[in-house]
């Protein structure tokens, strides 16, 4: 049965229904110390129970800040993005945070505007995922606010949370090595240096790599440049690769979205997988494991990542002039049917 109560709940509503601190309960909404999470959990139920809203704009007054950050990131379309928002929202709640997001890649001036509103303390900190450090703001601004940078853009202005691209595009290509491939085709490179991405630079250098590491040469005529990254690009990607006349008996694929257009295309040129030709991704996104067959693929923990990211940027709020740090999350080649051959 509900908690049955009058008026709009407190903080002391709060600690009294979980049964804690109402010190407690304002840590949780804060994030000004540790609280266990089990303890959190607790409170959580309690807030959630009671309908309780924190009123963000009193911290504020308090602390002279608004109580809310915000999140750009590049695509919100593609599914690896809607999970990446989802732990990174869920992040900043649990940090006591209001989340503003944006979408950024056509339009680079929107992380400018950004910039503006957190100048004028409107957002107290960003989250950053620009696609080119030559298009980013970073680059153009010496007078930036508490900004931590996601993803693969590589620069020393501002802290950052990464996956180690390139090292995990080597393992998975090292990993389509050692399941017999040799001819192994790459979708999501770009090679033209004016459109390049940071990602699609080092995820194709990490399969060089791997590649280098076998004894093999890299073929230009296996290597699709493709963008957006999207599911239409992947099938694109193959059609381009059959139209070449291009021989492949792998295809890594730089995201899964991509990898899922290159499945249906395969199967529609009557290519099987992986009886004829092995394929994988990166990212790992939910709809890799529903695939037919089931996408090998290159994981990491977004839980992990969004909380490094929300930790980092309280980090930089509370201390402009501490040194920029780079925290890199684990990742790992998840292998199912899509490059398991049988008998």
């Amino acid at each position: 049965m509900p908690h049955e109560r009058s008026g709009r709940a407190t903080m002391k509503d709060v600690a009294a229904l979980a049964g804690v601190s109402a010190k407690t309960v304002s840590n949780v909404v804060t994030g000004t110390a540790v609280v266990r999470p089990e303890t959190r959990e607790k409170v959580g139920a309690a807030m959630r129970e009671l309908d309780f809203v924190p009123n963000l704009s009193a911290r504020g007054l308090r602390n002279g800040r608004s109580g809310i950050i915000a999140l750009a990131l590049p695509d919100l379309a593609t599914a690896f993005s809607a999970d990446m928002l989802h732990h990174l929202v869920e992040a900043a709640h649990e940090r006591g945070f209001a989340v503003q997001i944006e979408e950024t890649a056509a339009s680079p001036e929107r992380e400018r505007d950004l910039v503006s509103r957190a100048r004028t303390h409107l957002v107290d900190g960003l989250i950053l995922n620009p696609i080119r450090i030559e298009d980013s703001v970073i680059e153009r601004d010496a007078r930036l606010p508490p900004i931590v940078v996601i993803g693969e853009v590589e620069q020393h202005s501002t802290d950052r949370v990464l996956v180690d691209s390139r090292a995990g595009a080597r393992d998975v290509v090292a990993h389509l090595i050692a399941q017999g491939a040799r001819r192994i085709a790459a979708i999501g490179g770009d090679s033209r240096a004016e459109g390049a991405t940071a990602t699609s630079r080092l995820r194709l250098a990490g399969m060089h790599d791997a590649l280098a590491e076998a004894g093999l040469e890299p073929e230009p005529d296996r290597e699709v440049d493709t963008l957006p990254w999207n599911m239409a690009a992947g099938a694109q990607g193959v059609r381009e690769l059959l139209t070449r006349g291009a021989a492949f008996d792998a295809v890594f694929c730089f995201t899964d979205s991509l990898a899922v257009g290159a499945l249906s295309a395969l199967a529609g040129a009557g290519m099987r997988v992986p009886d004829d030709v092995l394929v994988c991704g990166f990212d790992d996104v939910e709809l890799a494991r529903y695939t037919t067959p089931d996408l090998t693929t290159v994981s990491f923990d977004r839980a992990d990542f969004a909380r490094a990211t929300i930790a980092l940027l309280e980090e930089r709020m509370a201390d402009a002039a501490a040194p920029v740090r780079a925290v890199a999350v684990p990742h790992r080649v998840v292998t199912r049917s899509s490059t398991t051959r049988h008998g």
